[in-house]
């Protein structure tokens, strides 16, 4: 790993070397949105990641990240990256999946449960996300995951039964049918927003990772979690292609550079930040563990469904991605 850090160094510094050429005069400052708070692991990983571009250019381009929503919402940072009201930004994959059902690939319950099963699906998805992201106006620099995503309530639910009418807060299609099949209510909420839709009842549940109940201090509204490792869902970041191809080679490598920098080390932090968060939760008064038997199989019969529906909507690319993934087991 260490030997894997010091290549990645050593190529981002003779990259960052050429690139320190460039003339103060052609300086310029991107701001970067970012949906979820300063302190969320993400985000701490792309002002690293802005920080690295500023340094890498010798200050030709000047990264500011605007975390928690504060410049564009998350259902409007690919949109605005699109169009070019910002060059670079950051923004959940799956919460594009109403545009392409590929972009649901990782929010397939059931799928990739682990690190390692959800970096294999990356890797077997990634070149046709490259390709649709493309013909979209957006070139992908790099994508981490979060950590496995579990089930929140303000109640102990033992069954399916239990979860009937509850209000629970969605954040893309994949956690809306999950809502819709299991006789809950689904609620769209952004994450920064989350706090506040639980301390005012505008939501009781959702499904997340213990790293945004831990950021969110959700504890001061609900009171379980229960482990059930439905998903591995990525968040990634993007720059709009027009800037991208505007950019010297110097420029794009530094990019790459800090880029690849970047995944490895918010894939650790993923990693890293699992137990702890759970920790946190425990530490916050939650009641913590795996779901229980009867929950835990009724939600892979949910589950299946699920991937059916979603192998149906992403047709022939799906089942490519599929078969690719499959192929690494």
């Amino acid at each position: 790993m260490k030997t894997s850090i010091a290549k990645h160094t050593a190529t981002l510094m003779v990259s960052a070397a050429l690139a320190v050429t460039a003339s103060a005069a052609f300086a310029e400052k991107w701001d970067m949105p970012l949906a979820y708070s300063a302190t969320n692991f993400h985000s701490a990983t792309a002002a690293e990641f802005a920080k690295c571009i500023t340094t890498g250019t010798g200050g030709a381009i000047e990264v500011v990240t605007h975390p928690s929503g504060s410049l564009f919402k998350g259902a409007d940072i690919k949109r605005a990256i699109q169009t070019g009201q910002a060059p670079i930004g950051e923004r959940l994959l799956s919460g594009h999946q109403n545009e392409n059902a590929v972009f649901g690939v990782d929010s397939v319950p059931f799928l990739a449960t682990s690190f390692d099963d959800a970096s294999k699906l990356w890797k077997a998805a990634k070149p046709t996300m490259e390709k649709i992201l493309d013909e979209q106006n957006l070139v992908l620099l790099y994508s981490v995951p979060w950590p496995p995503q579990g089930l929140y309530f303000k109640q102990e639910v033992n069954s399916v039964d239990d979860m009937e009418g509850i209000k629970f807060r969605s954040y893309n299609n994949a956690t809306a049918r999950l809502a819709e099949l299991t006789g809950m209510l689904p609620v769209q909420i952004e994450a920064a927003e989350i706090s506040q839709a639980f301390a005012t009842g505008v939501a009781d549940s959702m499904i997340s990772s213990g790293a945004t109940g831990y950021d969110r201090k959700v504890w001061e509204s609900l009171t379980h979690f229960y482990e059930v490792d439905a998903w591995l869902p990525r968040n990634y970041i993007m720059i709009n292609k027009d800037v991208w191809g505007g950019l010297d080679e110097a420029s794009q490598n530094v990019i790459k550079g800090c880029a690849e920098l970047a995944e490895y080390a918010g894939t650790w932090r993923a990693v890293e930040y699992t137990q702890f968060t759970l920790n946190g939760l425990r530490a916050g008064g939650m009641t913590v563990g795996p779901a229980g038997d009867q929950l835990k199989g009724q939600l892979q019969e949910v589950g299946e469904v699920m991937a059916t529906e979603w192998l149906e909507n992403a047709g022939d690319d799906g089942k490519a991605i599929l078969d690719a993934y499959k192929a690494m087991e």
